[in-house]
C-alpha cells in the first residue's frame, strides 16, 4: 500500500508542472489522489494558471445534437446500451439535424458536435454515406466546424468524413486498462477503438480522447489514462464522472464525488498544459458548471437547443428544456470567474495550427 505523500512534496510536483516539466507516473497517481481540501485548492490554482498561460481567459463553447440513440454495443455504464427499455430512442431527420446544427450556430458556439450510437442501421449495413452526407450538409449549412462522434469506424470513412469538412473526430476509450476495458465494453476491440484516434490524427483531424471516473478503477489506471492519451497526440482529452443509469448493469454503482473530478481535471491541466479541457453540461449541467472551470477546463460540451427533442449522454434531460443549456445561460457564468467566450476567429485560428499561447496575448490585450 502507498503512504500518502506530504503537503510538501505535493506542492513541490504541483509547481514543477507549472513550471513547464513533465510529471512522472508517480507524481500523477499522487495528484490523483488527493483528498486535502488545501492541496485540492493548490492544485486548482495552478491548473488556472496553466490553462490561462496557454489560453489565456477565453472559453469556447459546443454544441450538441445527438442525432441517433439507437447503438448496437452493450457497454456497461450507457444508458443508449442495446436492449435497454429505459432509453429514449429517436433518430433525428437530417433537416432537424441541420435545423438543430444552425440554431446552435446562430445562439454563438465555435463547434457543432455530432453525436451518435453505433447506430445499426448505419454501422451493421454499413450505410456510411448517410453520415457522411449528413455532415456534408451541416458543413455547407452552418458556417462553424463539426466535431463527429459515431463510434469507430474505419479509415475510408474517416477520410470521408474530413473530406466532407469535418474538423474533429472524438472516440473515447474510456479507460487504458485492458481488463477494466472489458468489463466497461464488453465485445468491443481494445486496439481498434485505440487505433481509430490515431488513424483521424494521421489523416489531419483533430481527435479526442477521454476517461470515465468511478467505475472501478484505480488512481494508478487513471494516471496511465493521462499518460496514454498525452503520448497519443490528441488535441482534446476529458474526464466524465460516471452517472448510474437504469437499465445499466452499473445502475447501483455510486457516482463519485465532484471534488474526485475536479482534481482528475486539474491534473489532467498540468499533464496536457497545451490541451483543449471540457467541462460539461451533461453531468450536473450549470450547477456543476463553475467548479469544473476552477479546475482547468477551457471547453463548455452539450450546449443543446430547448425544445429540439434532443437528448444529453449522461443526463438525458438535464436542463434542456428549461433553456439553461445555452450559451446565453453559460455566458453569465464566465463573467463572475473572470472568463469570457472566445471569439470564432480565435477558435478558427487555432484549429489552423496557431500557437494557443499567442491567441492567448492578443486576447488578453484586447480586455
Amino acid at each position: 500500500m502507498r503512504r500518502p505523500a506530504d503537503s510538501r512534496s505535493v506542492r513541490r510536483s504541483i509547481e514543477r508542472a507549472v513550471d513547464g516539466s513533465p510529471l512522472h507516473l508517480d507524481e500523477i497517481e499522487t495528484l490523483l489522489e488527493l483528498d486535502d481540501a488545501a492541496d485540492a485548492a493548490y492544485l486548482f490554482e495552478a491548473a488556472q494558471t496553466v490553462r490561462q498561460r496557454w489560453f489565456g481567459r477565453t472559453i469556447f463553447l459546443y454544441g450538441f445534437v445527438y442525432f441517433s440513440t439507437y447503438c448496437r454495443n452493450h457497454c456497461t455504464f450507457c444508458f443508449y446500451r442495446e436492449g435497454n427499455r429505459e432509453s429514449p430512442r429517436y433518430r433525428k431527420t437530417e433537416d432537424e439535424v441541420v435545423r438543430a446544427a444552425r440554431d446552435l450556430a446562430e445562439s454563438g458556439v465555435h463547434l457543432v458536435d455530432l453525436t451518435m450510437g453505433e447506430d445499426p442501421e448505419i454501422h451493421d449495413e454499413e450505410q456510411f454515406e448517410r453520415l457522411i452526407g449528413l455532415v456534408r450538409r451541416v458543413r455547407r449549412e452552418v458556417d462553424v466546424p463539426v466535431m463527429v462522434s459515431p463510434g469507430v469506424v474505419g479509415r475510408d470513412v474517416l477520410r470521408d468524413l474530413r473530406d466532407a469538412g469535418a474538423d474533429w473526430y472524438a472516440c473515447y476509450q474510456e479507460t487504458h486498462d485492458r481488463a477494466l476495458y472489458r468489463r466497461l465494453r464488453p465485445g468491443q476491440d481494445y486496439d481498434r477503438r485505440q487505433a481509430s484516434r490515431s488513424e483521424a490524427l494521421a489523416l489531419g483531424l483533430h481527435a479526442e480522447d477521454g476517461i470515465l471516473l468511478g467505475v472501478g478503477e484505480s488512481a494508478r489506471q487513471r494516471a496511465r489514462s493521462l499518460m496514454t492519451m498525452r503520448a497519443q497526440g490528441v488535441q482534446q482529452v476529458r474526464v466524465m464522472g460516471f452517472v448510474p443509469q437504469k437499465g445499466t448493469p452499473l445502475a447501483d454503482l455510486p457516482q463519485p464525488s465532484l471534488l474526485a473530478e475536479m482534481v482528475t481535471l486539474a491534473t489532467m491541466r498540468l499533464v496536457m498544459p497545451d490541451r483543449l479541457i471540457p467541462a460539461s453540461l451533461d453531468i450536473d449541467g450549470l450547477r456543476g458548471l463553475e467548479a469544473r472551470l476552477r479546475a482547468g477546463a477551457n471547453v463548455v460540451t452539450s450546449i443543446i437547443p430547448p425544445d429540439s427533442g434532443l437528448a444529453g449522454v449522461s443526463q438525458s434531460t438535464l436542463d434542456i428544456d428549461q433553456g439553461y443549456r445555452t450559451v446565453a445561460g453559460v455566458e453569465r457564468h464566465l463573467a463572475p470567474l473572470g472568463l469570457k467566450t472566445a471569439g470564432r476567429a480565435e477558435f478558427r485560428a487555432w484549429l489552423a495550427g496557431a500557437d494557443p499561447r499567442h491567441l492567448a496575448r492578443r486576447a488578453n490585450d484586447r480586455g
